[in-house]
């Protein structure tokens, strides 16, 4: 029996969600013609279509066709686990293609359904055979030396980072600013309401200073290296994982950038400012590599409440307005919902997980996982769980 759960159910699940959201996008204008939903079953392929789409298209249901069969052969499923995912993913695909029968900024596409079908089938056969090969299960050992035993919820917000700064940030690695968006949605939401007196009244937004934007893009790289800190066991593995991180931050951010305007331009958020404050957060994230779990805990709670006070009482900069511009109504509408939602929401689901972990009655007195024959053979002698309590 694995004595870890399984990252891979929670995440296909929330990607199926975020497919939802990017088929669905922008969920207004809804109407009827007076046809079937399924009528574009029975069209020709459409005769205009770009290479992005039919990449997109197809790539776009890769990930979920493989995370759902790994959910399914840690279920001890085998062959079933691929049909099942295969069904899924195409099931899905028509459920979201019929839909924008009804959306007149979406089209029902045949093709868009074989592509997303196919997509599906690919990741189901790529999770199969890995698993065939032995690689989910080197994985599993490789996680058990790692990781703690409850470091399921971490790892999925440590996969989702990188997906979160692929939708332009207001400064670079600064997730989470919500509040101009929220405020606004609010006060539409509420006018002509007899509520709307019950609306606070609006901040007034000051400019981030040159200090200020340094400490946010120094906090942004060092918070995933605090957060994977707190379930990993040994100082050497926790600097391999803070290298690891950093390298995720400059490849990402580099292809956002060259998404939004072009390879030439992959490089162009690298500023002064950007660089200092990445040796800071390199120094920071040096340092806690030798402070025990519970202090990384800690300061992983500080720096995103730092982070996020300084990016929500600070105006979106224009720059930033214009790439969000270029991100909501360009090509890049298929990314919108994969993106954008996880780039507002990841620190707040951060420090959700964090409360939680430290509300459980039995943080820090929990037993190490029980590893099995060819991983206990392998481990570390001196591992401890994750400690949180006193």
């Amino acid at each position: 029996m694995h004595s870890h759960k399984s990252a891979a159910r929670p995440l296909a699940l929330l990607y199926a969600a975020l497919i939802v959201y990017a088929s669905l996008y922008p969920f207004t204008g809804w109407r009827t013609q007076g046809l079937s939903p399924f009528a574009f079953l029975q069209a020709p392929f459409p005769q205009y279509w770009t290479k992005f789409d039919l990449i997109a298209n197809f790539v776009g249901y890769a990930p979920f066709g493989f995370l759902l069969t790994l959910a399914l052969l840690r279920a001890r499923w085998r062959w079933p686990a691929v049909v099942a995912a295969s069904m899924l993913a195409a099931l899905l695909s028509l459920t979201m293609e019929s839909l924008q029968s009804y959306l007149p900024l979406r089209v029902a596409s045949n093709l868009d359904l074989a592509l997303n079908a196919g997509g599906g089938v690919t990741g189901a056969l790529a999770a199969f055979v890995l698993e065939r090969l032995g690689a989910v299960d080197l994985w599993r050992r490789w996680r058990a030396r790692w990781f703690v035993r409850e470091s399921r919820g971490a790892l999925v917000l440590l996969g989702l980072w990188p997906v979160g700064l692929l939708f332009p940030p207001p400064v670079a690695f600064g997730m989470g600013q919500v509040y101009e968006r929220l405020y606004g949605w609010l006060a539409a939401l509420v006018e002509d309401t007899p509520f709307v007196q019950w609306l606070p009244e609006r901040l007034q937004l000051t400019p981030l200073r040159p200090w200020q934007e340094l400490l946010c893009v120094a906090l942004g790289v060092l918070v995933p290296c605090l957060l994977g800190n707190t379930i990993i066991r040994p100082p050497g593995r926790k600097l391999v994982f803070s290298a690891m991180v950093f390298v995720a931050a400059f490849g990402v951010a580099g292809l956002s950038a060259a998404l939004t305007w072009g390879p030439p331009h992959a490089w162009a958020w690298l500023s002064d400012t950007v660089e200092l404050a990445l040796v800071i957060g390199a120094l920071a994230a040096l340092a806690a590599v030798f402070l025990p779990p519970r202090v990384n805990a800690a300061l992983l709670a500080l720096a995103l409440l730092t982070q996020l006070a300084l990016l929500n009482t600070a105006p979106q900069n224009a720059y930033a307005a214009a790439t969000l511009q270029e991100w909501e109504q360009g090509r890049f509408i298929h990314f919108h919902g994969l993106a954008q939602w996880v780039g507002w929401l990841w620190p707040y689901l951060t420090l959700a997980w964090l409360l939680a972990r430290l509300g459980r009655a039995d943080a820090g007195h929990s037993a190490p996982a029980p590893l099995s024959r060819d991983t206990r053979a392998d481990s570390t002698p001196n591992a401890r769980p994750l400690e949180f309590g006193p």
